[in-house]
Protein backbone atom coordinates (compact mmCIF):
# COMPACT_ATOMS: atom_id res chain seq x y z
CA UNK A 1 0.00 0.00 0.00
CA UNK A 2 2.83 2.48 0.82
CA UNK A 3 4.59 1.63 -2.44
CA UNK A 4 0.93 2.03 -4.67
CA UNK A 5 0.95 5.79 -2.64
CA UNK A 6 4.08 6.74 -3.51
CA UNK A 7 3.30 5.18 -6.99
CA UNK A 8 0.81 7.53 -7.53
CA UNK A 9 2.15 10.32 -5.79
CA UNK A 10 4.75 10.15 -9.02
CA UNK A 11 2.08 9.78 -11.34
CA UNK A 12 -0.34 12.06 -10.85
CA UNK A 13 1.50 14.64 -8.60
CA UNK A 14 3.71 17.64 -9.43
CA UNK A 15 6.80 15.31 -10.07
CA UNK A 16 5.06 13.88 -13.25
CA UNK A 17 4.29 17.67 -14.04
CA UNK A 18 8.23 18.43 -14.10
CA UNK A 19 9.10 15.67 -15.86
CA UNK A 20 6.60 16.41 -18.72
CA UNK A 21 7.64 19.83 -18.67
CA UNK A 22 11.42 19.03 -18.84
CA UNK A 23 10.63 16.27 -21.83
CA UNK A 24 8.48 19.17 -23.47
CA UNK A 25 11.82 21.08 -23.50
CA UNK A 26 14.30 18.80 -24.37
CA UNK A 27 12.15 17.31 -27.73
CA UNK A 28 11.49 21.42 -28.94
CA UNK A 29 14.94 21.59 -28.85
CA UNK A 30 15.99 18.73 -30.29
CA UNK A 31 12.73 19.49 -33.45
CA UNK A 32 13.89 22.92 -33.24
CA UNK A 33 17.35 21.95 -34.59
CA UNK A 34 16.24 19.03 -36.59
CA UNK A 35 13.88 21.69 -38.31
CA UNK A 36 16.32 24.43 -38.65
CA UNK A 37 18.85 22.16 -40.53
CA UNK A 38 16.36 21.50 -43.35
CA UNK A 39 15.68 24.73 -44.09
CA UNK A 40 18.93 26.13 -44.09
CA UNK A 41 21.79 24.40 -46.49
CA UNK A 42 24.60 26.21 -44.70
CA UNK A 43 23.68 25.20 -41.22
CA UNK A 44 25.53 21.90 -41.78
CA UNK A 45 28.48 23.70 -42.49
CA UNK A 46 28.15 25.80 -39.35
CA UNK A 47 27.27 22.84 -37.56
CA UNK A 48 30.25 21.14 -38.91
CA UNK A 49 32.71 23.76 -38.33
CA UNK A 50 31.03 24.43 -34.52
CA UNK A 51 31.15 20.56 -33.77
CA UNK A 52 35.02 19.95 -34.43
CA UNK A 53 35.50 23.55 -32.63
CA UNK A 54 33.62 21.27 -29.46
CA UNK A 55 35.68 18.03 -30.00
CA UNK A 56 38.87 20.29 -30.00
CA UNK A 57 37.78 21.72 -26.61
CA UNK A 58 36.38 18.74 -25.22
CA UNK A 59 39.83 16.95 -26.07
CA UNK A 60 41.70 19.81 -24.82
CA UNK A 61 39.56 20.68 -21.74
CA UNK A 62 41.32 19.60 -18.45
CA UNK A 63 38.60 17.34 -17.06
CA UNK A 64 37.54 13.78 -16.37
CA UNK A 65 38.80 11.25 -19.24
CA UNK A 66 35.51 9.42 -18.93
CA UNK A 67 33.20 12.48 -18.81
CA UNK A 68 34.96 13.77 -22.24
CA UNK A 69 34.10 10.05 -23.86
CA UNK A 70 30.55 10.31 -22.74
CA UNK A 71 30.10 14.08 -24.26
CA UNK A 72 32.18 12.99 -27.60
CA UNK A 73 29.70 10.10 -28.59
CA UNK A 74 26.70 12.09 -28.36
CA UNK A 75 28.41 14.91 -30.16
CA UNK A 76 29.99 12.06 -32.87
CA UNK A 77 26.35 10.35 -33.29
CA UNK A 78 24.09 13.21 -33.13
CA UNK A 79 26.38 16.24 -34.07
CA UNK A 80 23.68 19.24 -34.28
CA UNK A 81 22.15 18.37 -31.10
CA UNK A 82 24.82 16.78 -29.24
CA UNK A 83 27.19 20.11 -30.16
CA UNK A 84 24.55 22.10 -28.91
CA UNK A 85 23.24 20.56 -25.53
CA UNK A 86 27.21 20.38 -24.69
CA UNK A 87 27.16 24.24 -25.64
CA UNK A 88 24.25 25.05 -23.09
CA UNK A 89 25.57 22.97 -20.18
CA UNK A 90 28.73 24.57 -20.32
CA UNK A 91 27.32 27.89 -20.74
CA UNK A 92 24.26 27.41 -18.39
CA UNK A 93 23.50 30.65 -16.57
CA UNK A 94 21.69 28.81 -13.40
CA UNK A 95 24.82 26.57 -12.64
CA UNK A 96 27.16 29.64 -13.12
CA UNK A 97 24.81 31.88 -10.69
CA UNK A 98 24.94 29.16 -7.76
CA UNK A 99 29.05 28.42 -8.41
CA UNK A 100 29.52 32.03 -7.66
CA UNK A 101 27.21 32.17 -4.64
CA UNK A 102 28.96 29.08 -3.46
CA UNK A 103 32.50 30.45 -4.13
CA UNK A 104 31.95 33.57 -2.60
CA UNK A 105 30.18 31.92 0.78
CA UNK A 106 33.40 29.28 1.22
CA UNK A 107 35.46 32.24 0.60
CA UNK A 108 33.94 34.17 3.28
CA UNK A 109 33.87 31.47 5.79
CA UNK A 110 36.96 30.37 5.77
CA UNK A 111 38.18 32.65 8.56
CA UNK A 112 36.17 30.59 10.65
CA UNK A 113 38.48 27.53 10.50
CA UNK A 114 42.05 28.07 10.64
CA UNK A 115 44.75 25.78 10.96
CA UNK A 116 46.54 25.00 14.01
CA UNK A 117 50.04 25.32 12.94
CA UNK A 118 51.54 22.96 16.14
CA UNK A 119 49.18 20.33 14.84
CA UNK A 120 50.56 19.96 11.58
CA UNK A 121 54.02 20.13 12.63
CA UNK A 122 53.04 17.02 15.14
CA UNK A 123 51.78 15.16 12.10
CA UNK A 124 54.66 15.96 10.24
CA UNK A 125 56.91 14.02 13.13
CA UNK A 126 55.00 11.55 13.04
CA UNK A 127 54.51 10.91 9.33
CA UNK A 128 55.94 13.32 6.36
CA UNK A 129 53.40 11.89 3.88
CA UNK A 130 50.37 12.84 6.51
CA UNK A 131 51.64 16.51 6.91
CA UNK A 132 51.60 17.29 2.92
CA UNK A 133 47.69 15.38 2.70
CA UNK A 134 47.04 17.92 5.98
CA UNK A 135 48.52 21.05 4.18
CA UNK A 136 46.49 19.86 0.70
CA UNK A 137 42.69 19.05 2.56
CA UNK A 138 43.57 22.68 3.89
CA UNK A 139 44.75 24.37 1.00
CA UNK A 140 42.23 23.42 -1.62
CA UNK A 141 39.51 21.70 0.29
CA UNK A 142 39.46 24.80 3.01
CA UNK A 143 39.37 21.95 5.82
CA UNK A 144 41.99 21.94 8.87
CA UNK A 145 42.96 18.92 10.52
CA UNK A 146 42.35 19.11 14.12
CA UNK A 147 43.41 17.19 17.36
CA UNK A 148 41.42 17.73 21.06
CA UNK A 149 38.34 15.11 18.79
CA UNK A 150 37.02 12.09 20.33
CA UNK A 151 35.87 9.62 17.60
CA UNK A 152 33.30 7.18 17.93
CA UNK A 153 32.41 4.61 14.93
CA UNK A 154 28.99 2.98 14.38
CA UNK A 155 28.89 -0.53 12.08
CA UNK A 156 25.11 -0.04 11.66
CA UNK A 157 22.89 2.56 11.35
CA UNK A 158 20.68 1.18 13.85
CA UNK A 159 23.53 1.56 16.27
CA UNK A 160 23.94 5.20 15.08
CA UNK A 161 20.00 6.15 15.33
CA UNK A 162 20.51 5.22 19.42
CA UNK A 163 23.65 7.66 19.77
CA UNK A 164 21.62 10.30 17.76
CA UNK A 165 18.41 10.36 19.87
CA UNK A 166 20.50 10.27 22.99
CA UNK A 167 22.70 13.28 21.95
CA UNK A 168 19.33 14.93 20.59
CA UNK A 169 18.14 15.00 23.91
CA UNK A 170 20.93 16.89 25.27
CA UNK A 171 20.63 19.70 22.89
CA UNK A 172 20.93 23.43 24.37
CA UNK A 173 21.20 25.73 21.83
CA UNK A 174 20.97 24.56 18.21
CA UNK A 175 20.34 21.59 16.28
CA UNK A 176 21.43 21.71 11.99
CA UNK A 177 20.18 18.41 9.98
CA UNK A 178 21.04 18.13 6.52
CA UNK A 179 20.55 14.59 4.78
CA UNK A 180 19.45 13.18 1.43
CA UNK A 181 16.75 11.23 2.08
CA UNK A 182 14.23 11.70 4.46
CA UNK A 183 10.65 9.59 4.53
CA UNK A 184 8.40 9.06 7.26
CA UNK A 185 7.84 5.84 9.16
CA UNK A 186 9.30 4.83 12.56
CA UNK A 187 13.09 6.29 12.36
CA UNK A 188 12.01 9.86 10.97
CA UNK A 189 9.12 10.03 13.85
CA UNK A 190 11.15 9.42 16.66
CA UNK A 191 13.78 11.99 15.58
CA UNK A 192 11.31 14.39 14.73
CA UNK A 193 9.47 14.17 18.15
CA UNK A 194 12.60 15.34 20.17
CA UNK A 195 13.48 18.35 17.08
CA UNK A 196 9.79 19.55 18.37
CA UNK A 197 9.59 19.40 21.91
CA UNK A 198 13.21 20.96 21.54
CA UNK A 199 11.89 23.66 19.22
CA UNK A 200 9.29 24.39 21.45
CA UNK A 201 12.42 24.94 24.68
CA UNK A 202 14.10 27.48 22.75
CA UNK A 203 16.14 25.24 20.70
CA UNK A 204 16.84 26.57 17.45
CA UNK A 205 15.91 23.98 14.56
CA UNK A 206 16.96 23.59 11.54
CA UNK A 207 16.43 20.77 8.84
CA UNK A 208 17.59 20.82 5.26
CA UNK A 209 16.67 17.48 3.14
CA UNK A 210 17.24 17.34 -1.16
CA UNK A 211 14.94 18.12 -3.62
CA UNK A 212 14.81 14.57 -4.87
CA UNK A 213 12.74 13.59 -1.42
CA UNK A 214 9.59 15.73 -2.97
CA UNK A 215 9.49 12.73 -6.14
CA UNK A 216 7.90 10.44 -3.84
CA UNK A 217 9.02 11.13 -0.10
CA UNK A 218 7.98 13.76 0.99
CA UNK A 219 4.76 16.42 -0.14
CA UNK A 220 5.98 19.68 -1.93
CA UNK A 221 4.39 21.43 1.62
CA UNK A 222 6.45 19.58 4.16
CA UNK A 223 8.83 22.38 4.94
CA UNK A 224 5.15 24.33 5.81
CA UNK A 225 4.85 21.44 8.23
CA UNK A 226 7.99 21.98 9.97
CA UNK A 227 7.50 25.49 10.42
CA UNK A 228 4.47 25.13 12.24
CA UNK A 229 6.16 23.04 14.45
CA UNK A 230 9.10 26.11 14.69
CA UNK A 231 11.60 24.23 13.15
CA UNK A 232 13.38 26.02 10.38
CA UNK A 233 13.34 23.93 7.06
CA UNK A 234 14.99 24.23 3.31
CA UNK A 235 14.78 22.33 0.31
CA UNK A 236 18.30 21.99 -1.19
CA UNK A 237 17.55 22.42 -4.97
CA UNK A 238 14.05 21.72 -5.69
CA UNK A 239 13.29 19.83 -8.36
CA UNK A 240 11.53 21.91 -11.05
CA UNK A 241 10.32 22.27 -14.48
CA UNK A 242 13.30 24.05 -16.00
CA UNK A 243 15.78 22.77 -18.03
CA UNK A 244 19.12 23.62 -15.86
CA UNK A 245 22.42 21.90 -14.82
CA UNK A 246 22.14 23.08 -11.53
CA UNK A 247 19.21 19.94 -11.07
CA UNK A 248 21.85 17.22 -11.72
CA UNK A 249 23.98 18.53 -8.37
CA UNK A 250 22.51 16.95 -5.57
CA UNK A 251 23.14 16.99 -1.77
CA UNK A 252 24.23 13.64 -0.88
CA UNK A 253 25.73 14.84 2.71
CA UNK A 254 24.42 13.42 5.83
CA UNK A 255 25.59 16.14 9.16
CA UNK A 256 23.94 16.00 12.34
CA UNK A 257 25.23 19.14 14.39
CA UNK A 258 24.14 19.66 17.59
CA UNK A 259 25.23 22.89 20.08
CA UNK A 260 28.52 22.77 17.91
CA UNK A 261 29.83 20.12 20.29
CA UNK A 262 29.00 17.09 18.32
CA UNK A 263 28.66 15.81 14.85
CA UNK A 264 27.55 12.99 12.91
CA UNK A 265 28.46 12.20 9.43
CA UNK A 266 28.50 8.65 7.24
CA UNK A 267 26.13 6.68 4.79
CA UNK A 268 22.89 6.95 7.10
CA UNK A 269 19.51 8.67 6.28
CA UNK A 270 16.60 8.91 7.84
CA UNK A 271 14.20 6.28 6.51
CA UNK A 272 13.39 2.86 8.28
CA UNK A 273 15.72 0.77 5.59
CA UNK A 274 18.91 2.03 6.96
CA UNK A 275 18.36 0.75 10.29
CA UNK A 276 16.60 -2.32 9.47
CA UNK A 277 12.96 -1.37 10.54
CA UNK A 278 11.65 -2.51 7.44
CA UNK A 279 13.32 -4.77 5.12
CA UNK A 280 14.41 -3.73 1.71
CA UNK A 281 16.92 -5.92 -0.24
CA UNK A 282 17.73 -8.15 2.57
CA UNK A 283 20.09 -6.91 5.62
CA UNK A 284 20.79 -3.18 4.95
CA UNK A 285 24.35 -2.57 6.21
CA UNK A 286 25.58 0.57 6.66
CA UNK A 287 27.98 2.77 9.45
CA UNK A 288 28.62 6.45 10.47
CA UNK A 289 31.21 8.32 12.68
CA UNK A 290 30.22 10.82 15.99
CA UNK A 291 32.36 13.27 16.13
CA UNK A 292 32.96 15.33 19.86
CA UNK A 293 35.10 18.51 20.20
CA UNK A 294 37.33 20.83 17.79
CA UNK A 295 36.90 18.97 14.55
CA UNK A 296 32.85 19.67 14.91
CA UNK A 297 33.42 23.40 13.93
CA UNK A 298 34.47 21.80 9.98
CA UNK A 299 30.63 20.13 10.27
CA UNK A 300 29.47 23.69 11.48
CA UNK A 301 30.33 25.36 8.74
CA UNK A 302 29.91 22.87 5.84
CA UNK A 303 26.13 22.86 7.09
CA UNK A 304 25.83 26.81 7.09
CA UNK A 305 27.94 26.90 3.94
CA UNK A 306 24.77 25.02 2.10
CA UNK A 307 22.55 26.69 3.85
CA UNK A 308 23.32 29.92 3.35
CA UNK A 309 23.57 29.59 -0.48
CA UNK A 310 19.66 30.60 -0.92
CA UNK A 311 20.09 32.96 1.62
CA UNK A 312 20.12 36.84 0.50
CA UNK A 313 22.48 38.16 3.75
CA UNK A 314 25.90 36.52 4.55
CA UNK A 315 25.18 34.75 8.12
CA UNK A 316 27.40 35.42 11.53
CA UNK A 317 28.83 32.09 11.65
CA UNK A 318 30.69 32.92 15.01
CA UNK A 319 27.73 32.43 17.18
CA UNK A 320 27.62 28.48 16.00
CA UNK A 321 31.39 28.36 16.33
CA UNK A 322 32.56 26.09 19.77
CA UNK A 323 36.19 26.14 21.50
CA UNK A 324 35.32 24.98 24.98
CA UNK A 325 34.77 21.35 25.56
CA UNK A 326 35.62 20.72 29.22
CA UNK A 327 32.88 17.27 28.71
CA UNK A 328 36.02 15.92 26.66
CA UNK A 329 38.00 15.55 29.54
CA UNK A 330 37.53 11.97 30.48
CA UNK A 331 36.99 10.98 26.51
CA UNK A 332 40.09 9.74 24.44
CA UNK A 333 40.93 12.73 22.22
CA UNK A 334 44.02 10.79 20.71
CA UNK A 335 44.93 11.11 17.13
CA UNK A 336 43.54 13.62 14.22
CA UNK A 337 40.50 14.49 12.46
CA UNK A 338 39.70 16.24 8.99
CA UNK A 339 35.96 16.58 8.42
CA UNK A 340 35.21 17.82 4.59
CA UNK A 341 32.89 18.02 1.65
CA UNK A 342 33.71 18.08 -1.77
CA UNK A 343 31.51 20.51 -4.08
CA UNK A 344 31.01 19.39 -7.51
CA UNK A 345 30.60 23.43 -8.54
CA UNK A 346 34.90 23.47 -8.05
CA UNK A 347 37.66 22.28 -10.38
CA UNK A 348 38.91 20.32 -6.88
CA UNK A 349 37.83 16.42 -6.74
CA UNK A 350 38.10 16.36 -2.72
CA UNK A 351 36.31 12.88 -1.97
CA UNK A 352 38.21 11.13 -4.83
CA UNK A 353 41.72 12.85 -4.31
CA UNK A 354 41.50 11.49 -0.69
CA UNK A 355 40.56 7.71 -2.03
CA UNK A 356 43.34 8.34 -4.59
CA UNK A 357 45.90 8.97 -1.73
CA UNK A 358 45.05 6.73 0.60
CA UNK A 359 45.18 4.38 -1.98
CA UNK A 360 48.73 5.40 -3.50
CA UNK A 361 50.42 5.50 0.42
CA UNK A 362 49.33 2.23 1.70
CA UNK A 363 51.80 -0.05 2.53
CA UNK A 364 49.92 -2.87 4.13
CA UNK A 365 46.20 -2.76 3.32
CA UNK A 366 43.26 -0.66 2.16
CA UNK A 367 39.81 -2.15 2.98
CA UNK A 368 36.58 -0.76 1.41
CA UNK A 369 33.02 -0.79 1.86
CA UNK A 370 30.95 0.77 -1.13
CA UNK A 371 27.35 0.43 -2.40
CA UNK A 372 28.47 1.23 -6.28
CA UNK A 373 31.44 0.35 -8.21
CA UNK A 374 31.44 2.91 -10.72
CA UNK A 375 34.63 3.59 -11.50
CA UNK A 376 37.14 6.19 -14.20
CA UNK A 377 40.44 5.16 -15.39
CA UNK A 378 42.51 7.18 -12.35
CA UNK A 379 40.66 5.01 -9.57
CA UNK A 380 41.14 1.57 -11.50
CA UNK A 381 44.70 2.50 -12.07
CA UNK A 382 45.11 2.85 -8.03
CA UNK A 383 43.13 -0.15 -6.97
CA UNK A 384 44.95 -2.17 -9.08
CA UNK A 385 48.39 -0.55 -8.63
CA UNK A 386 48.03 -1.16 -4.83
CA UNK A 387 47.45 -4.39 -5.44
CA UNK A 388 50.22 -5.29 -7.61
CA UNK A 389 52.55 -3.93 -5.11
CA UNK A 390 51.72 -6.03 -2.64
CA UNK A 391 49.13 -3.92 -0.78
CA UNK A 392 46.32 -6.03 0.27
CA UNK A 393 43.43 -4.05 -1.56
CA UNK A 394 39.73 -5.78 -0.76
CA UNK A 395 36.72 -4.45 -1.82
CA UNK A 396 33.03 -4.93 -0.20
CA UNK A 397 29.83 -4.96 -2.36
CA UNK A 398 26.24 -5.44 -1.98
CA UNK A 399 25.29 -9.03 -2.94
CA UNK A 400 21.26 -8.26 -3.06
CA UNK A 401 21.45 -4.71 -5.06
CA UNK A 402 18.98 -1.69 -4.24
CA UNK A 403 19.86 -0.56 -8.36
CA UNK A 404 20.53 -3.32 -10.72
CA UNK A 405 21.50 -1.23 -13.35
CA UNK A 406 24.33 0.00 -11.30
CA UNK A 407 24.85 -4.16 -9.73
CA UNK A 408 25.36 -4.78 -13.35
CA UNK A 409 27.64 -2.03 -14.35
CA UNK A 410 29.57 -2.82 -11.09
CA UNK A 411 30.38 -6.11 -12.47
CA UNK A 412 31.74 -5.28 -15.56
CA UNK A 413 34.68 -3.91 -13.55
CA UNK A 414 35.11 -7.07 -11.29
CA UNK A 415 37.17 -9.47 -13.76
CA UNK A 416 39.90 -6.62 -14.15
CA UNK A 417 40.56 -5.88 -10.71
CA UNK A 418 40.60 -9.37 -9.53
CA UNK A 419 42.95 -10.26 -12.33
CA UNK A 420 45.64 -7.40 -11.06
CA UNK A 421 44.83 -9.14 -7.20
CA UNK A 422 42.05 -6.87 -6.08
CA UNK A 423 39.97 -8.96 -3.86
CA UNK A 424 35.86 -8.66 -4.13
CA UNK A 425 33.48 -9.19 -1.91
CA UNK A 426 29.56 -9.44 -1.82
CA UNK A 427 28.00 -8.91 1.35
CA UNK A 428 25.49 -12.24 1.16
CA UNK A 429 22.63 -11.04 3.71
CA UNK A 430 21.98 -8.22 1.51
CA UNK A 431 22.57 -4.59 0.71
CA UNK A 432 26.08 -2.09 1.69
CA UNK A 433 25.19 1.26 1.78
CA UNK A 434 28.23 1.85 3.43
CA UNK A 435 31.14 4.19 2.29
CA UNK A 436 34.10 3.06 4.25
CA UNK A 437 38.08 3.39 3.47
CA UNK A 438 40.33 1.99 6.17
CA UNK A 439 43.83 1.49 6.23
CA UNK A 440 47.07 -0.22 7.39
CA UNK A 441 45.22 0.25 10.82
CA UNK A 442 46.27 4.07 11.05
CA UNK A 443 43.53 5.67 8.88
CA UNK A 444 40.22 5.70 7.53
CA UNK A 445 37.21 7.71 6.29
CA UNK A 446 33.22 7.42 6.92
CA UNK A 447 31.31 9.60 4.94
CA UNK A 448 28.58 9.98 2.35
CA UNK A 449 30.90 9.42 -1.11
CA UNK A 450 30.20 6.26 -2.85
CA UNK A 451 33.05 4.61 -5.63
CA UNK A 452 30.94 5.99 -8.36
CA UNK A 453 30.95 9.25 -11.03
CA UNK A 454 27.79 10.99 -8.65
CA UNK A 455 29.38 11.10 -5.76
CA UNK A 456 33.05 11.79 -6.91
CA UNK A 457 32.33 14.40 -9.54
CA UNK A 458 28.46 15.72 -9.48
CA UNK A 459 27.35 15.56 -5.78
CA UNK A 460 27.59 17.51 -2.80
CA UNK A 461 29.45 15.16 -0.32
CA UNK A 462 30.97 15.00 3.34
CA UNK A 463 33.15 12.48 5.39
CA UNK A 464 35.49 12.35 8.14
CA UNK A 465 39.19 10.95 7.91
CA UNK A 466 40.74 9.86 10.76
CA UNK A 467 44.26 9.22 11.75
CA UNK A 468 45.60 7.38 14.56
CA UNK A 469 42.40 7.97 16.78
CA UNK A 470 40.30 4.87 18.61
CA UNK A 471 37.81 4.68 15.62
CA UNK A 472 40.52 3.69 13.37
CA UNK A 473 40.83 0.21 15.38
CA UNK A 474 36.85 0.18 15.31
CA UNK A 475 36.41 0.34 11.73
CA UNK A 476 38.73 -2.37 11.03
CA UNK A 477 36.98 -4.76 13.23
CA UNK A 478 33.62 -3.87 12.01
CA UNK A 479 35.58 -4.53 8.91
CA UNK A 480 36.86 -7.99 9.33
CA UNK A 481 33.27 -9.47 11.23
CA UNK A 482 31.38 -8.33 8.07
CA UNK A 483 34.08 -9.89 5.58
CA UNK A 484 32.96 -13.15 7.77
CA UNK A 485 29.56 -12.40 6.27
CA UNK A 486 30.61 -12.21 2.45
CA UNK A 487 31.23 -14.21 -0.56
CA UNK A 488 34.38 -13.63 -2.35
CA UNK A 489 34.07 -12.91 -5.94
CA UNK A 490 36.51 -15.35 -8.16
CA UNK A 491 37.29 -15.11 -11.67
CA UNK A 492 35.27 -18.19 -12.38
CA UNK A 493 32.83 -16.48 -11.16
CA UNK A 494 32.53 -13.66 -13.54
CA UNK A 495 32.81 -15.88 -16.48
CA UNK A 496 29.86 -18.16 -15.01
CA UNK A 497 27.87 -14.68 -14.83
CA UNK A 498 24.95 -14.29 -17.14
CA UNK A 499 25.99 -12.96 -21.05
CA UNK A 500 23.27 -11.04 -21.05
CA UNK A 501 23.89 -9.19 -18.16
CA UNK A 502 27.40 -8.59 -18.92
CA UNK A 503 26.53 -7.19 -22.22
CA UNK A 504 24.02 -5.00 -20.96
CA UNK A 505 26.39 -3.98 -18.30
CA UNK A 506 29.27 -3.01 -20.98
CA UNK A 507 27.02 -1.12 -22.94
CA UNK A 508 25.93 1.05 -19.82
CA UNK A 509 29.46 1.46 -19.68
CA UNK A 510 28.99 3.89 -22.30
CA UNK A 511 26.98 6.44 -20.22
CA UNK A 512 28.30 5.09 -16.43
CA UNK A 513 29.87 8.90 -16.32
CA UNK A 514 26.26 9.98 -16.09
CA UNK A 515 24.74 7.22 -13.87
Amino acid sequence: MKKLKQLCRIIFGRTMAVFIFLLIQILILYFAVVNLSSYFEAFYTVNTILSVAVMIYIISDDSNTSFKMAWIIPVLVLPVFGTLMYIYVKTELGTKLVKKKLSGIIKNSNRFLPQNENIVNDLGEIDEGERNFAVYMKEKAFFPVYGGTSTKYFPLGDDKLNAMLEELEKAEKFIFMEYFIVEEGEMWASILDILKRKAKQGVEVRFMYDGTCTIALLPVSYPKKMASYGIKCKVFSPIKPVLTTVQNNRDHRKILVIDGKVAFTGGVNLADEYVNKVERFGHWKDTAIMLKGDAVKSFTVMFLQNWSITEPKEEDYSKYIVTDFPELKNENTSGYVIPYSDSPLDHENVGQNVYLDILYRAKKYVHIMTPYLILDDEMITALTYAAKRGVETVIIMPHIPDKQYAYLLARTYYAELISAGVKIYEYTPGFVHAKVFVSDDIRAVVGSINLDYRSLFLHFECAAYTYGTSSVAETEADYLETLKKCTEITLEDCRRFSLIKRIIGKTLRIIAPLM
